[in-house]
């Protein structure tokens, strides 16, 4: 992939990468990234290792912080709080992702200007890395993820982003673990901020790097933080779906009582009429909870809202000198 050239002169440009026990890949993600983006700061996140990753990161020339918290979604959290910069990328220290399309993806960030550019993972032919249960679970998410916020998602579960300040800054970081590339997604549509996706290289981890992620097990976490979200971010129409299913299941036990009390005027089955009626104060209170609910959802994405409004966009160059004057010029 040709290098995009990028001006970091103007522009506070950051690396988050996130790692435990990658002292076989760290020191090249870390190369990779320095040499696509000349003056990109790399910030190493150790999360926990047990090997020598936190020494070999130093060695290459990142800032190396350690989070105890076990999980991606903790080192992010810890990291979008910490680290003052202009422009975001975030990247695996696996080294399975071709760093060389940092420049374009900020490019592609500054003249949109865009608040996420998602790296859409395009594998290598020989690439393991991209195992088929992942990349089949990875399509039903993004299905499902498409089918409850309204909108198309090429790669959810993609760990190379580029955000804007703004983004970053009005993120909540609530995941604890590899839930927080959904989360992120999740964020960028409900917020409706503008982005946009990148094509990336994609390849197989080096000898003597080995996956932390584990297919069924955070495929589940994923789906239940998805199910969660849907909750929280379309509650008329989760609890709208469970106060309807009590209605039609109210109806459906309760209208032969009724019709049969028309023609012999007894009601032969209480206990199944009470459960009826039952099932109708339920589904009332269901749509009750998701119209209150409603309301909170929409006051919460306002506050949001303008906390992201709070920032310049990505690209004003004056309005980020500013900032950077009032910090006396320094990196965080």
């Amino acid at each position: 992939m040709s290098i995009v050239p990028v001006d970091s002169t103007e522009l506070r440009i950051a690396a988050v990468v996130p790692c435990r026990n990658e002292e076989a890949t760290v020191a090249e993600v870390v190369a990779d990234l320095q040499a696509a983006v000349p003056g990109i700061v790399v910030y190493v996140y150790d999360n926990l290792s047990t090997d020598q990753t936190m020494d070999r990161a130093r060695a290459a020339g990142g800032i190396v912080r350690r989070e105890q918290a076990k999980g991606k979604g903790n080192v992010v959290r810890r990291a979008f709080a910490d680290i003052e910069a202009d422009v975001y990328v975030m990247i695996d220290g696996d080294g399975t992702y071709e760093a060389a399309a940092t420049p374009l993806m900020i490019k592609t960030l500054l003249d949109g200007p865009y608040d996420q550019v998602l790296g859409v993972r395009k594998p290598d032919v020989d690439c393991a890395a991209y195992r088929p249960g992942h990349h089949t679970g990875n399509k039903v998410l993004n299905g499902v993820v498409g089918k409850v916020f309204g909108e198309n998602v090429e790669d959810m579960l993609s760990g190379f982003r580029v955000f804007s300040r703004r983004f970053v800054k009005s993120f909540p970081a609530v995941s604890r673990e590899f839930e927080i590339e959904t989360e992120l997604t999740v964020h960028a549509l409900h917020l409706r901020v503008p982005r946009t996706a990148v094509p990336v290289g994609f390849r197989s981890r080096l000898a003597g790097s080995e996956s932390k992620l584990r297919t069924y097990h955070d495929g589940w976490k994923i789906l239940a933080l998805i199910i969660g979200l849907a909750r929280h971010e379309r509650p008329v129409a989760f609890y709208g779906l469970f106060g309807t299913l009590s209605w039609v299941v109210s109806v459906l036990i309760t209208l032969p009582i009724i019709i049969e009390f028309y023609h012999v005027h007894e009601v032969p089955r209480f206990p199944t009429l009470l459960l009826g009626f039952t099932l109708v104060l339920l589904g009332s209170l269901a749509w009750t909870a998701g119209l209150v609910l409603d309301g909170i959802r929409r006051y919460r994405h306002e506050a949001v809202r303008l906390v992201y409004l709070g920032y310049p966009a990505v690209g004003t160059v004056d309005s980020y000198l500013n900032d950077r004057d009032s910090d006396d010029g320094a990196w965080h």
